[in-house]
């Protein structure tokens, strides 16, 4: 999947990509992030966490040794060729090798995690799913950009491999892992405490190999935000994970301010007793109220 990035149609799905991780990431807060896979886009590039790493799995040792690093040398101490390897736009290098089913971090100390395409390429998308959850803290975020088979591209990678079964033709898109359409996905987010914060469809021209031809198409992607959604090549999503009965413990300065209690006086019985009752609301608009009736020699007594 790394080299079909490098072609004309992965790197336009890789800038629209990238612009979709900068607008997400930047207003996300927290100590702590990590970015698995992909490093041909810099997820990480427009936050501000202090500590950012970025992850790769068995494809990246793959790219490394296709690069020309010899097997027997220790990867730890390889940042050079890691870096040659597959550096982001930003040129942020490998930071550590993890597979996506088994992070090497504590449960709860993530507030950010980046998987541009990590799902279709992991070897259990289940158990990635499962793994970001434990090593996310409560209210952090997952970021997951993935391809659409609900889509032209999709359309023709399926019609390719009917095709491709008779030994004629080629695959459009890499035939490196499974697609996963975006409502499985936001099944799998929902069953793991994830609430789906935002979602967004892009690149809609049709599956053509060459720049050019994706020049003189690029009036699509206008018309598919309007007219045909969610049927984009690509999609983008954040998850925020909840946990229920969490409750945010707030400063002692901002307690709630507790009402005043006062002394109500009561007033004497005698008093009350002497006072003239009200007129009765439903009697106040009939014409024909009665008149009050004369005080006698025991009204002077406390009635309740």
């Amino acid at each position: 999947m790394h080299h079909w990035f490098e072609s004309p149609p992965g790197q336009y799905l890789l800038a629209w990509e990238q612009a979709r991780f900068d607008e997400a990431v930047a207003d996300i807060f927290g100590y702590h992030s990590l970015q698995l896979g992909l490093p041909m886009v810099d997820g990480l590039r427009a936050n501000r966490m202090p500590h950012q790493w970025l992850a790769q799995g068995q494809e990246g040792v793959a790219g490394v040794w296709s690069r020309g690093a010899l097997p027997g040398e220790p990867l730890s101490c390889n940042t050079a060729s890691f870096t040659e390897a597959g550096p982001s736009p930003g040129g942020r290098p490998v930071d550590l090798l993890a597979e996506s089913v088994a992070l090497p971090f504590p449960e709860a100390s993530l507030d950010l995690l980046v998987l541009p395409h990590t799902l279709e390429l992991s070897i259990d998308p289940h158990a990635t799913l499962r793994e970001a959850e434990r090593v996310l803290v409560p209210e952090g975020r997952v970021v997951i950009s993935g391809l659409n088979p609900a889509s032209l591209w999709g359309l023709r990678q399926r019609r390719a491999r009917l095709v491709r079964h008779l030994g004629k033709g080629s695959l459009y898109l890499p035939d490196g892992g499974e697609f996963i359409g975006y409502r499985r996905l936001r099944d799998w987010l929902r069953l793991l405490s994830f609430e789906v914060e935002s979602a967004q469809f892009g690149c809609y021209r049709p599956a053509v190999r060459t720049a050019g031809w994706l020049e003189r198409f690029g009036w699509m992607d206008t018309l598919g935000e309007k007219w045909w959604p969610i049927f984009g090549s690509a999609y983008f999503l954040v998850a925020v994970k909840r946990v229920h009965g969490m409750r945010l413990m707030e400063p002692a300065w901002r307690t709630a301010r507790q009402r005043a209690t006062a002394t109500v006086p009561i007033a004497n019985r005698a008093g009350i007793a002497a006072a003239p009752a009200p007129a009765h609301p439903h009697n106040s608009h009939r014409g024909n109220a009665a008149p009050p009736r004369a005080r006698g020699k025991n009204d002077h007594r406390n009635t309740v």
